[in-house]
């Protein structure tokens, strides 16, 4: 958004000086992005006058003057051919910068005569593109400055630009009105009231306006007159040297005006020429196959959600884009339509994105404009067309109805405070709503039309620290508790995800974070890419599904390394998996991924290969940080991105804690991974959590008790699993049996049974263990384990 100071004076009652004005835009949110200040560059020019001249000795193009300064009288050689005696000009010395011909100037000699600066024009100035000559001044005294000088007698000349960058929650500044209404609010000056239209209806409009049903919600409300009679042409000065400021093309007067109105009061406007429009216009979608030469002079495929502006001859306009040019105003116009209307923003940017047209009617369409203030825009647009271009003006036309924008909020002063730190008496508080155009009727606070950001209590809070300034803001400690222990913040499940974060990056882990979206392909590979967790507008081909897992987005992290070189990696990710779509259709999971080696190559030997092992005991550990029982059992009841036979689930029962093994190969050439890859998955909210909840770990139990270790070896069938031998074991005496592992296998044995050899450490508690009693426990264990597995001892 371009505006000039002298723009924005017209709406805002000012004495505040441009620094002042830009530092407080910034503040208020508007950032200021650029400011051009011709003054800040002609700082060091002065006002002489020649007191003569004549012809160079040594070329017939070049003059060679005496020049009266404030320093005395200089010599300057001057190539303009109106250099002459008498005239007062724009001196330039030794020294100074000239911004059109960037050069600083030196003492030098031209054709041998000696020339101590120069007699500038107005493009060297960079005041115009005038360079017939130099500048002749019809007043001054010597040795004044050219800026003081411009400041009493052509202000316009140095009138500063202000640039400023809008952000979308902010359509109101799309307009000089909506800037200078937000200074005022802040002090630096009074909003001057807006003028007022007294149009005279002189006779009925020919032109009757109607919209379709099925773009009425896309189209709610348009407005439109006719003014006959009217002369275009070039528009005046003052109109084409605002335009020119803020790097506009001026065209004619009817074209200026709506352009003006745009960004003097974020009213956008499209002229018809009436004598081209063919009989009543109608708001209609677009159909298939229809065209449109706009007003750029390119021609369009209209899409069929386009909403257009039609008369009998077919399309004349693209509803809050860009009109058509076989209607648009000219030199000849005489009679002219004017339209004022109000777009949805959405179905704006949907059409001005599907045509790819950007225009400043769409980008203040889409960001949402005033609805209430479409035809008193009408009316201010039309008493300056009669102004600049005469004419009369015929009745108002009207189809559709404005939307109601009428909404109010609670306005709590406390809440300024507590939200966002600043005392700020009650007083203020209402006198910055009611700056910024809010009624307010007790407690609550009504939001004006063209607030459209305004969406509850919160808001309300943040317009008041806005203009408050939120420079204000001190820091402050938090509160602390005066005594005792200041009850947890986070919850059980924060904690659980904060342990299991640093117990994997103890563990030699990288973390990384990729996106929650995956491509179909690699969802499908994980058990997802379902239409119930599609996403109706992805970003990308690649982002189109929500994932079921995170391994896929650590082996696309793991194939983008290898393809760089780094093929030992350990990646992990802690995030959000997802099952559907709804609410509570999603799951905290940690990944870790595992490939290449394990350690770096040395002369020890201790460079191998990772291997489902190490995935498991990494496992273990991640469930052992976030508090899972230690007793869990083992399964292959395994999803098939996992190796069928080198992979495993740590389960309570049914309840599967982790997934831990190798990838399946399928898997890991589709998504371009080289070698074996070792994972694990821990599901954090599956672990169950403590039924008692105590502020402190239980006791340590330690006993004084020797500790008796058993060794039995049993000969079982092959499928049989050591799991399974091992828990019928441990469950034989939960009091007194302590730990079972396995520490032999042999197979090979007749019938192809194999042997598994277990260690039973017993750890009595209140007494020593007889002979006898250990016997009785070893009699269990047999029992069990041939109950189980079907084994028998070895012999």
């Amino acid at each position: 958004m371009k505006f000039t100071l002298s723009w924005l004076r017209e709406h805002l009652e000012t004495n505040a000086s441009l620094g002042d004005i830009t530092e407080a835009l910034t503040d208020l949110g508007l950032e200021v992005e650029e400011v051009t200040d011709p003054a800040s560059r002609l700082g060091g020019f002065t006002l002489a006058k020649v007191t003569h001249a004549e012809q160079h000795p040594d070329a017939d193009r070049l003059r060679v003057c005496r020049v009266l300064t404030d320093e005395g009288e200089k010599q300057i050689v001057c190539g303009a051919h109106n250099a002459r005696e008498g005239i007062t000009v724009v001196l330039a010395k030794p020294g100074d910068y000239v911004p059109g011909i960037d050069v600083t100037l030196s003492v030098g000699k031209i054709r041998g005569v000696e020339s101590h600066g120069m007699m500038a024009s107005e493009r060297e100035l960079e005041l115009s593109d005038e360079h017939d000559g130099i500048i002749e001044l019809p007043s001054g005294e010597v040795g004044q400055r050219f800026v003081d000088w411009l400041a009493a007698n052509a202000p316009d000349k140095i009138d500063p630009m202000i640039y400023i960058k809008i952000t979308p929650n902010r359509p109101d500044a799309l307009g000089v009105r909506g800037i200078a209404r937000d200074l005022a609010a802040r002090g630096l000056g009074e909003l001057r009231p807006l003028r007022q239209a007294d149009i005279a209806a002189e006779f009925p409009c020919p032109v009757s306006v109607t919209i379709d049903e099925d773009v009425a919600a896309r189209a709610p409300f348009f407005s439109g007159r006719l003014v006959r009679g009217v002369k275009n042409g070039p528009s005046p000065a003052w109109l084409q040297k605002r335009l020119v400021a803020i790097g506009l093309r001026p065209i004619n007067t009817l074209v200026d005006i709506t352009n003006f109105f745009t960004y003097d009061l974020n009213r956008p406007l499209h002229v018809f020429d009436a004598s081209r429009i063919k009989g009543d216009l109608t708001l209609r979608a677009a159909k298939a196959g229809e065209q449109l030469q706009a007003l750029d002079e390119k021609t369009y495929a209209l899409p069929e959600h386009a909403v257009i502006i039609c008369d009998d001859n077919g399309p004349e306009s693209i509803a809050g884009i860009m009109g058509g040019a076989a209607s648009g105003a000219t030199d000849d116009t005489t009679d002219v339509f004017i339209e004022a209307a109000y777009f949805d923003p959405i179905a704006t940017a949907a059409t001005g994105r599907a045509m790819k047209i950007n225009s400043d009617a769409r980008y203040r369409f889409e960001r949402g404009i005033d609805p209430a203030f479409t035809v008193q825009g009408l009316d201010l647009a039309t008493q300056m067309v009669i102004d600049l271009c005469g004419g009369k003006a015929s009745t108002l036309v009207t189809a559709g109805a404005i939307p109601d924008t009428a909404r109010a909020y609670r306005l709590d002063p406390a809440r300024t405070s507590s939200l966002v730190g600043l005392d700020i008496p009650e007083a203020s508080q209402r006198a910055s709503l009611e700056a910024l155009g809010f009624r307010l009727e007790g407690d609550m606070a009504h939001v004006p039309s063209w607030r459209p950001d305004v969406l509850g209590e919160a808001d309300l809070v943040e317009e008041i620290a806005r203009i408050a300034s939120l420079t204000k803001l001190e820091g402050k400690p938090l509160p602390r508790p005066q005594a005792g222990v200041p009850r947890p913040i986070l919850t059980p499940l924060q904690m659980r995800e904060r342990a299991a974060r640093r117990q994997a990056a103890a563990l030699g882990y990288n973390e990384c974070v990729t996106y929650s979206f995956i491509d179909e392909a690699a969802a499908r590979l994980f058990g997802g890419g379902d239409d119930v967790v599609r996403v109706d507008n992805p970003i990308s081909s690649e982002m189109t599904h929500l994932r079921p897992d995170l391994l896929p987005g650590l082996l696309a992290a793991a194939a983008r390394n290898q393809a760089r070189g780094h093929s030992d990696l350990s990646l992990f990710e802690i995030g959000q998996t997802f099952s559907g779509g709804e609410p509570g259709e999603q799951a905290l999971q940690i990944t870790g991924l595992l490939v290449g080696a394990r350690a770096s190559r040395d002369p020890y030997g201790s460079h191998r290969k990772v291997d489902l092992y190490d995935a498991k005991a990494d496992a273990e550990a991640v469930l052992n940080a976030i508090g899972a029982p230690a007793r869990a059992q083992i399964n292959r009841k395994l999803d098939p991105w996992w190796h069928p036979g080198r992979a495993g689930n740590i389960a309570l029962g049914p309840n599967i804690l982790a997934s831990f093994g190798e990838v399946h190969p399928r898997v890991l050439q589709a998504l371009n991974v080289k070698g074996a890859a070792v994972a694990f998955t821990v599901r954090i909210e599956n672990v169950p959590f403590p039924k008692a909840k105590a502020a402190s770990r239980p006791a340590l139990q330690l006993s004084e008790l020797q500790a008796v270790d058993r060794d039995f070896a049993f000969v079982v069938a092959p499928q049989v699993e050591a799991m399974t031998l091992v828990n019928a074991a441990q469950g034989a005496d939960k009091a007194l049996i302590q730990s079972v592992s396995v520490f032999d296998q042999f197979t090979g044995l007749e019938d192809g049974r194999k042997s598994i050899a277990i260690t039973v450490r017993l750890q009595p508690r209140d007494k020593t263990l007889t002979d006898a009693e250990i016997e009785a426990v070893g009699q269990k264990i047999i029992d069990k384990v041939q109950k189980a597995t079907g084994g028998t001892l070895r012999a």
